[in-house]
């Protein structure tokens, strides 16, 4: 423990400053971030619920009270830092002494604002953009600049101010606890809150923090905080206000097909390029389906464009004869990737299914399916690999109506509608899992697919337009790289296949595996009893039942942090995987 036990608020009065680090490596900024405003306990037995989030930043820890207010702390997992002071968080700076900043993320146009607003940096960070625009801004513009992904908490000490905020979809995790007497408790994940102690004699919600939304709280001398407004900056229809300062190539006007197909390429490249910004080997994640295929070749095209010294690689996981491993085989051959297989058993998969919950934060069936292919595939990579910025292709599907499901939309403006509701709960579930299982093992995710220009523009495009077409899914994407010969044809035209299912057998899938092993852990009375246990989300299956126990033990009450369980819509579906549904072909069937 870096504080002893006995230290409490009076010993803490002056700024404490407690770093631990390990050698000096290359810089990245994947992070954990954990504070308290108004904490009625010892800061220093408080403190040791921040190192329940240490997986985020295995590096460097600091925990750092607020001058002037004894019972208002951070704390911050870094990884990989270049010494012990630089990049370290809370970040403040000369200019403003009385700005206080955690954040996790990555802004990609810090540079292009720093020269379009002509601010003076005092460090090398991308995150002190965020201080510069709140001083000549406020806290609403800021965050609608911000071209990235993040979740911050920005303390104004000269103001009493706090304000919290999460990119627009939530690909940067946040949770928060707010009491009725001001205490505010907030984390990267919600296991960094759940065993914090206060005064308060109910028990207390923490909750997710909305995507794409700031928080204002005003501080009281006493450290407690008062919620002043919750408000929406960017909702992923909209184009987004950095947009005016990007420097991404001349889009052309108009809905003909040719147009289109040229702005989709356009946007995703530049999507791709600027999340280049690393100063540690970056790889990807390559389930040869649609998405992480072009992500893949987009990513080793512009590497060797930018001459990056080392080559891409590439990441597969799944049993020996998975349609997954094929496909991946032949993109990372047809890229010139440096391929990486990693098979497992189901064995090895059942037995990691409870670690995963208590990362997911998740008891979603199909979200905990995915995420053990991902966890496994995340801890092969750090232990294995230097690659440690992971590209992923999720996104993607709600995106451009992916899931085999919008065939069955009852029209176009149906499957446009469920496309944004998708696309609005990602930080529940597909956002959620990639996050966690890249977090548990160090990884920093990256996601081009969910751009904001990118998003924006798809999503401005006629529903028609959007929605499947000849039987394909996805089809306007398809076509779009259709004739470059960035990936093969047949991964290009590839139908989809639900990322839990193809990493598995053919003979057998996964979840098969996976229920047949819970037959033999829960019996046919519980599960009827299992509505009277469980009423909110209650499992209608004896795997979800399992799945709910194992997050019922881990988080006991926390059931609100997701608020339904994914299922395809418009189809009678029980169970979440494509292979159930009528609509579903194998594909030596297709």
């Amino acid at each position: 423990m870096l504080l002893s036990s006995h230290c409490c608020h009076s010993a803490l009065q002056s700024s404490c400053r407690v770093t631990l680090s390990a050698a000096p490596v290359r810089r990245s900024k994947m992070c954990g971030i954990w504070a308290l405003f108004g904490s009625d306990e010892c800061l220093a037995i408080q403190c040791t619920n921040a190192m329940k989030i240490a997986h985020r930043g295995p590096d460097a820890f600091r925990f750092e009270n607020v001058n002037g207010f004894t019972n208002c702390c951070f704390g911050f997992h870094r990884l990989a830092i270049v010494d012990q002071l630089h990049g370290m968080q809370p970040l403040r700076v000369k200019k403003f002494p009385y700005l206080w900043l955690c954040y996790n993320g990555e802004i990609y146009n810090h540079e292009l604002l720093k020269e379009q607003f002509e601010f003076d940096y005092q460090t090398r960070m991308d995150g002190e953009i965020l201080l510069h625009l709140y001083d000549r801004f406020g806290i609403e513009k800021m965050s609608s600049l911000l071209d990235g992904v993040f979740a911050f908490i920005l303390l104004d000490t000269a103001n009493r101010k706090i304000f919290l905020g999460r990119d627009t979809y939530g690909v940067r995790p946040m949770f928060k606890l707010l009491t009725d007497d001001g205490f505010l408790a907030v984390c990267s994940e919600a296991k960094g809150l759940t065993q914090i102690t206060h005064s308060m004699s109910e028990p207390v919600k923490i909750m997710p923090f909305p995507p794409g939304h700031f928080e204002e709280f005003n501080l009281k001398l006493n450290g407690k905080v008062e919620s002043v407004q919750l408000e929406r900056f960017h909702c992923c229809t909209e184009e987004p206000k950095h947009a005016e300062y990007d420097d991404a190539e001349q889009l052309g006007k108009g809905f003909a097909l040719e147009t289109v197909k040229s702005n989709i390429r356009i946007l995703f490249e530049n999507a791709v390029r600027k999340r280049l910004m690393a100063h540690r080997r970056i790889g990807c994640l390559l389930s040869g389906g649609l998405d992480s295929s072009l992500v893949a070749a987009t990513l080793v095209k512009l590497s060797k464009e930018q001459e990056l010294q080392y080559p891409i690689q590439t990441f597969a996981i799944g049993a020996e004869d998975s349609p997954d491993i094929a496909a991946a085989r032949k993109v990372a051959a047809h890229i010139g990737s440096e391929h990486h297989e990693v098979n497992f058993t189901p064995e090895e998969a059942i037995k990691a299914v409870e670690e995963v919950i208590v990362h997911l934060e998740s008891y979603d069936i199909t979200t905990v399916r995915a995420s053990v292919g991902m966890y496994l595939i995340s801890k092969y990579i750090r232990e294995k690999t230097d690659s440690v910025v992971i590209f992923s292709g999720e996104g993607s599907d709600e995106l451009t109506q992916g899931y085999i499901y919008f065939h069955k939309a009852p029209s176009p403006k149906a499957g446009a509608e469920d496309s944004v509701r998708l696309l609005k709960e990602l930080y529940m579930f597909d956002v959620l899992r990639a996050d966690r299982t890249t977090a548990a093992h160090g990884l920093e995710l990256r996601v081009p697919f969910l751009d904001h220009r990118f998003t924006a523009y798809y999503l401005s495009l006629p529903e028609e337009m959007r929605a499947p077409k000849d039987g394909v899914e996805k089809h306007l994407l398809r076509e779009a790289f259709s004739g470059l010969d960035l990936i093969p044809d047949e991964i290009l035209w590839r139908r989809k296949e639900a990322f839990s299912d193809g990493m598995t057998s053919t003979k057998k899938s996964w979840y098969s595996f996976l229920q047949e092993n819970i037959e033999s852990k829960i019996n046919d009375s519980q599960l009827q009893k299992a509505k009277k246990l469980f009423p909110y989300n209650p499992p209608t299956t004896k795997e979800g039942l399992f799945m709910r126990q194992l997050f019922e033990k881990h988080y006991p009450g926390c059931y609100e942090w997701i608020t339904h369980y994914w299922m395809p819509r418009w189809i009678k579906a029980t169970d979440p995987s494509a292979r159930t549904l009528s609509i579903y072909k194998p594909e030596k069937d297709q």
